[in-house]
């Protein structure tokens, strides 16, 4: 008896802890996506948009450098949005869906490895390659940067608009992550999230602007906005939004910064925790 204890304790200390088995499956899954096809094609995309951006600016120069505020609020407030939502795209369509449909997840779940150290593993390391892939875009811009304004070229507002666009980025990620449990098809969560990210919650929100008449803050876009307005003159902290009306235009309306940040967390929590109870709950059959 005593024999077959100390066997089944030899046995349970074998298998790892719940943050060890993360870190090992991010860890993998992370070497597996910067050796993959679709990073080396996202970052020519990111490549690309940066030397556009360069040549622009090299032809433009005495319009559209002026000030460090208005160079990173165009090209970073304005581009990291679609980096984001490409990375999350390319990184996270599949993540959950490929275990269905690839049949990959009949070998993993057979192993002494619990459901949420899979989904957390893999979130994590698309997390973090999209991350790099953001990285690579900011340092284009920090290179431009460094030519027009030397030691001007690191404002305060770079850091803030950084951290918003990695909340941002998991919150998109969770999205994505939502979809590709609901769906056993990878195309589903490629295709909803691009459509949604890329015009569906922009539409709904001009159909709450200007329709109903009130602020879309349960919108994640319009959340986004706050990693460009940091770089406002006076850029609005608050939790709350602001209503400015044009004779034109009409009325529309900016997310502080504060309120951003809080439907972007709420975003990522609803969306993630959704996804890993339904891929807790999904049946390999």
């Amino acid at each position: 008896m005593a024999a077959e204890v100390g066997a089944a304790r030899s046995v349970a200390r074998k298998v790892p802890e719940s943050f060890e088995q993360v870190t090992k499956l991010a860890r993998y899954q992370l070497r597996e996506y910067v050796r993959s096809r679709r990073f080396v094609a996202l970052l020519v995309i990111v490549i690309a948009i940066g030397a556009i951006l360069t040549v622009v600016l090299a032809h433009f120069r005495g319009l559209l450098v002026s000030d460090t505020a208005a160079f990173y609020g165009s090209f970073w407030g304005g581009a990291v949005d679609l980096i984001i939502i490409l990375s999350a795209v390319f990184f996270g369509g599949d993540a959950i869906a490929g275990e269905f449909q690839n049949k990959t997840g009949y070998f993993l779940m057979g192993l002494p490895i619990r459901r949420g150290a899979v989904y957390a593993g893999k979130f994590l390391a698309a997390f973090l390659a999209s991350v790099a892939i953001l990285l690579i875009y900011l340092a284009i811009l920090l290179l431009n940067g460094i030519y027009y304004f030397h030691a001007n070229a690191f404002p305060w507002q770079l850091g803030v608009a950084l951290v918003l666009a990695l909340v941002y980025l998991a919150a998109v990620m969770g999205a994505t992550f939502f979809f590709s449990s609901l769906f056993k098809i990878s195309a589903y969560g490629f295709v909803l999230t691009a459509i949604l990210f890329l015009f569906g919650f922009s539409l709904l929100a001009d159909v709450a602007t200007d329709l109903v008449k009130i602020e879309p803050w349960m919108i994640i876009s319009y959340a986004e906005s706050t990693i460009g307005s940091v770089f406002a003159t006076n850029p609005n902290w608050g939790f709350t939004g602001v209503q400015t009306v044009a004779p034109i235009v009409g009325a529309s309306w900016s997310a502080g910064i504060g309120e951003g940040i809080v439907i972007m967390i709420g975003y990522f929590l609803i969306s993630a925790l959704g996804g890993l109870w339904l891929f807790e709950r999904e049946e390999f059959s």
